[in-house]
């Protein structure tokens, strides 16, 4: 694979960019591979990633039923932040949002990381308890955030009302080193590290069924035939509960739309990222100029990938009340995403009943940021049987009471 740089630019311009070759390949599945992940998403690929690059697992394929990234990972509001209350969830995120800082050079791929920082805002009383909890917690787990003062969020925001008509901006959780990436191009710049590695990415290939003999996973059936494989990784955000009928196990987890929307572009007006979960909105303001918008998940199971009237209404009624100025803008697009949201609000990362066969899933809203983390942490479970930043997620913990909950921290949805 060539490796991307200034010199390489100004190369392949002096003959007319001929030189470029496949970002990733397209080739046609083996019979048999040591490791299948299902679902070539951001969370598939950094799996595979890390299968390779920490421990030299390299004869694996990534199925994915539609395009490369086609998924939540191009459906979301790129938000990447680790201020999250419980232990195991700060050490998952923070994990992830470390990785994020040095992933375009990892990878050789420029994903566009922005740590801008992100505002929390505390619109009640009981949320500034709340936030001012989540700083000790953080504190004491290693992550830097600290509850500001509505003059320091003014002073972030420039555009934000703090007295809004229903709630007033009483501070904020402020994480500075919180911020963005192109969600796109996270999924390109893992696919092609995993080409590159050798192995297969595999698009258009539907699993429709899971093949296990004596209790252990052999295989899968798809619609380009019976592939085998050791090990069988599932990450496949919002089809899970499917995927795991396949397998014969349930799972503890419901799938809900989650809606965003942008507007017009604008030039520069916001350079953080403002959550406002009371109201059930937030806002950040992209690259191109476009503001990107988001809110909380439907408040019904469903599979839909579209938007709806009630979300633009309850959304942008929020935001029209917290930032005054975005009430002129025309939305240009809206859309939505199919996440997975478990009981405690906490994903899971998890061995499952049948031998050999592996899932994550579960992560509700947080699944961009959490994106490099979850790679690194189910790529080790899937290669030791454990790993120290997924064990808190496992399976066992609904059965055992012993919940991890996210309530709080995990933000407008929830």
């Amino acid at each position: 694979m060539k490796r991307y740089s200034a010199f390489a630019i100004a190369r392949e311009a002096l003959r007319n960019h001929t030189g470029w070759g496949r970002a990733w390949g397209a080739p046609e599945p083996r019979k048999q591979y040591d490791v299948i992940i299902i679902g070539a998403g951001g969370h598939g690929l950094a799996t595979a990633y890390y299968l390779g690059k920490n421990f030299g697992i390299t004869n694996v394929a990534i199925l994915e039923k539609g395009w490369l990234g086609g998924g939540n990972t191009g459906r979301n509001t790129t938000i990447i932040r680790s201020n999250y209350l419980q232990d195991p969830s700060a050490a998952i995120y923070e994990k992830a949002r470390s990785l994020y800082e040095t992933m375009s050079q990892d990878l050789n791929y420029n994903v566009m990381f922005s740590p801008r920082g992100c505002i929390m805002l505390a619109q009640t009383e009981h949320e500034v308890r709340g936030y001012k909890r989540t700083a000790h917690a953080n504190a004491l787990q290693g992550v830097p955030t600290e509850f500001i003062t509505p003059e320091r969020v003014k002073e972030l925001v420039p555009i934000i009302n703090l007295s809004g008509p229903r709630y007033p901006v009483l501070g904020g959780l402020w994480q500075s080193r919180a911020g963005t990436a192109r969600h796109d191009a996270v999924a390109w710049g893992y696919a092609r590290a995993c080409s590159d590695m050798g192995m297969h990415v595999i698009q258009q290939c539907e699993v429709t069924g899971v093949r296990s003999e004596g209790g252990k996973v052999t295989g899968v059936s798809t619609s380009r035939g019976d592939i085998g494989c050791k090990k069988l990784g599932m990450v496949v955000a919002g089809h899970s509960g499917h995927l795991a009928d396949m397998a014969g196990f349930r799972l503890p987890i419901e799938s809900v739309a989650l809606q965003a929307l942008v507007s017009e572009p604008i030039k520069p007006c916001m350079d953080v990222v403002v959550m406002a979960n009371t109201v059930h909105g937030y806002m950040s303001q992209s690259d191109k100029g476009e503001m990107v918008i988001g809110g909380g998940t439907d408040g019904h199971n469903n599979f839909t990938q579209r938007g709806s009237f009630h979300h633009i209404e309850e959304t942008v009624r929020a935001l029209v009340e917290t930032f005054p100025m975005v009430a002129r803008l025309k939305m240009l697009r809206q859309w939505g995403g199919i996440v997975d949201v478990t009981g405690d609000r906490s994903p899971i990362l998890s061995t499952t009943p049948l031998e050999g066969c592996f899932i994550n899933c579960g992560w509700g809203t947080g699944g961009f940021k959490a994106i490099p983390g979850s790679g690194w942490g189910f790529a080790e479970l899937m290669a030791k049987g454990h790993s120290p930043l997924t064990d808190a997620f496992g399976l066992n913990r609904f059965y055992e009471g012993r919940f991890i909950d996210e309530s709080v921290a995990a933000g407008v949805a929830h």
